[in-house]
Parts: structure tokens; C-alpha cells; sequence
């Protein structure tokens, strides 16, 4: 198999059902989602190191699957009638998962500093091209019909990142950094 075709050269690219410059919108926003999972693939490579870690890296894992579902899902140049492989069952087990790490980490009140140990910086950062994806995606819905379930899973899948990443650092016994200057933001759990 070669790898280059050549017909990029003219800075056009193919999707499902056509061509489109490389800059397309349709094309920024899956090319986010490829950008994001090779950080999933670099957080679950660092995570391996960790044998407390183990549940993390599967379920990374998956998520890394899913990825590739939500970029095809959104490169259908003309999304009518397509069958999409990306439903709404992933987002509802991410929220599962959520809520298994936020209970695995000390309560939060405060805005936190990405980082504390290597496998949670490494899912701040996760979290932050996941949103910068979501932006994107909102902008291509803007424009074009899409599958909303993608939408849906890549909200929550930023705040599954956010909750990892704070239940990493509890698991490695790395305590997350407040910010200094943070007002109280996040409500304390009523008993």
C-alpha cells in the first residue's frame, strides 16, 4: 500500500459523498477529534505504567473506538439518510463512569489546576481539545445537518475527562492544586 495519493495536493480532501477543502469546517472539526484521541492514546499509554491505573486504561480504550465513530459519523458530506454509528448508549455510560470517578476523589469546591501527575495533566489536556471539538461541532450543526448524538457524547465525554483526571491523582495519592484566587464554585454534596 502507498501512503500518499497526491490528490491533496490541491488542497482539497475527501469526505463521504464528495470533496471539500482542507480547511472546511467539516474537516477542522473531525480532524479536533483525531487530535484528541492520539492524547487519549498518549494519556492510556502513560496510565499503563500505573497497575492502579488498570480500569482507567480500558475504559480509554473505548473511548479511543468512539472517536473514530464520532469523525465518521460527522464526515458525511450530505448526512441525510446516512446510518450513523454513534448512538446515544455511550454518552449514558460515560455518565455512569463520571460518577464513579468523581466518587473516587476527594470533594472539590474550588476551580483546580490542571495537572498534579503526569496521567492527569495528560487528561486536562484531553479535556480541553475535547471542548475545543465540541465548539466545533456546534458550528458544523450551525451549518449542516449532523448527528446530534455526537454532540451529546463529546459534552459529556469533556466532563468525564475532568472527573479522570481527578480520581488519577487520588488513585497515585497526588493531591489536585486549587486555585488560589478561586471563588467556592462547585456546590459541596448535601448529606
Amino acid at each position: 500500500m502507498r501512503l500518499y495519493t497526491r490528490t491533496g495536493d490541491s488542497g482539497q480532501t475527501s469526505v463521504k459523498g464528495g470533496r471539500v477543502r482542507k480547511d472546511d469546517i467539516r474537516v477542522e472539526t473531525y480532524g479536533t477529534i483525531d487530535e484528541l484521541n492520539s492524547f487519549v492514546g498518549q494519556a492510556a499509554a502513560v496510565a499503563l505504567r500505573e497497575q492502579k491505573l488498570a480500569g482507567l486504561v480500558a475504559e480509554l480504550l473505548e473511548i479511543q473506538q468512539e472517536l473514530f465513530d464520532c469523525g465518521s459519523d460527522l464526515a458525511f458530506a450530505d448526512p441525510a439518510g446516512k446510518e450513523y454509528k454513534l448512538d446515544g448508549e455511550p454518552a449514558v455510560r460515560l455518565e455512569g463512569w463520571i460518577d464513579a470517578h468523581i466518587a473516587a476523589a476527594p470533594e472539590v469546591t474550588r476551580f483546580i489546576l490542571p495537572g498534579g501527575s503526569e496521567v492527569s495533566a495528560l487528561l486536562h489536556v484531553c479535556r480541553t481539545v475535547c471542548r475545543r471539538a465540541e465548539r466545533l461541532i456546534v458550528t458544523l450543526a450551525g451549518e449542516t445537518e449532523i448527528n446530534h448524538d455526537v454532540l451529546v457524547y463529546m459534552n459529556r465525554l469533556s466532563d468525564y475527562f475532568f472527573a479522570v483526571a481527578r480520581s488519577a491523582n487520588a488513585a497515585l495519592d497526588v493531591p489536585d492544586v486549587e486555585y488560589v484566587r478561586s471563588a467556592e464554585v462547585f456546590r459541596k454534596k448535601s448529606k
